[in-house]
């Protein structure tokens, strides 16, 4: 996939590909798919692709030390390259029952150090919820009772970790280095498969933009930032997938690299219209679309997301 200025591909569509990770793919040995939980994997195949949650985090490596280069073109044609860093904005992992019993919450504190907490996340699901949905068990306060921490349903699993990042952008350091940190006290950040995660295994990044080349002009759009949603679960490897924004979905062939394009996106000063011209309205209704994406999977997870709260405005009205 390629962009130049004779190409269909919007600028959006350019971001998207340029911070959407391609992670190593491996096989399950036959001996180990029968182990697989047929609630997040129910589908009969000879062959079952996986990646590690350290190949993942190496897709970010490059990037959280010089930032991801996306090419834009500019209104009068002008094509620069944007930079810009990924920063570890929220991760909920979800593992089978025989992994974890529990786990403690790593989140951030105002004065930039670390706390643990129990999490305070419950599920409550119904046999007719589909695979990707889940009603959660919320208290008074718009949280979830700590009491249900230890009886999450078999679908949804045991919440090994999570963390969500509640510092100012300036205070966070890029996504390679707090995941290095927190790997420390939890080594499953690295040794995890997505064959081992259930489907309600996310993460969101957070992409601050740093500098674009050539240097010297004010572009008062390309000071908009990005939240990307990925899923981390197997679950949804076999989804269709495609070349690019505009050709065919296809199915990826096996021994191709896992793609983690984002399933939903959030934007925070988003002021002009360099990502969303050109196209006939089509960036406008899909920003909107992925938006909404977000918004019901934060609901259906019943978790509050300080970033995505704030970059929508909601941060008073959401917590």
């Amino acid at each position: 996939m390629t962009f130049d200025k004779g190409s269909n591909q919007s600028n959006l569509d350019c971001f998207l590909h340029c911070t959407t990770p391609l992670v190593q793919s491996q096989s399950l040995p036959k001996s180990e798919m029968r182990n697989l939980n047929r609630l997040w994997h129910p589908w009969e195949r000879e062959t079952v692709e996986y990646f590690t949650l350290g190949d993942l985090w190496n897709c970010y490596d490059e990037w959280s030390a010089y930032g991801a280069g996306v090419p834009v073109v500019l209104n009068n044609s002008e094509t620069l390259v944007q930079y810009y860093v990924p920063y570890l904005s929220a991760i909920q992992i979800y593992t089978s029952n025989s992994y974890v019993n529990g786990f403690r919450e790593e989140t951030e504190s105002g004065d930039g150090e670390t706390r643990d907490s129990y999490s305070d996340s419950c599920s409550d699901e119904s046999e007719s919820d589909k695979l990707w949905r889940w009603d959660g068990c919320s208290s008074d306060e718009g949280g979830f009772e700590q009491d249900n921490l230890w009886h999450l349903s078999d679908r949804l699993g045991n919440l090994y970790f999570q963390y969500f990042e509640r510092s100012t952008p300036y205070a966070r350091v890029p996504l390679m280095d707090k995941i290095n940190g927190l790997a420390r006290r939890y080594p499953g950040l690295m040794s995890l498969r997505s064959v081992d995660l259930s489907p309600a295994s996310w993460m969101a990044v957070a992409w601050y933009p740093i500098y674009h080349i050539p240097m010297g002009r004010t572009i008062k759009d390309l000071s908009t930032c990005f939240l990307t949603y990925h899923t981390l679960s197997s679950s949804f490897q076999d989804m269709d997938m495609e070349d690019d924004m505009e050709s065919p979905k296809r199915k990826r062939k096996e021994g191709e690299n896992i793609s983690l394009a984002p399933f939903a996106l959030a934007t925070y000063k988003m002021q002009g219209n360099v990502w969303v011209t050109g196209n006939c309205g089509r960036d406008q209704e899909r920003l909107g679309s992925l938006l909404s994406v977000a918004d019901s999977w934060l609901k259906q997870l019943r978790v509050q997301h300080h970033d995505f709260n704030y970059f929508t405005g909601m941060i008073n009205r959401r917590g």
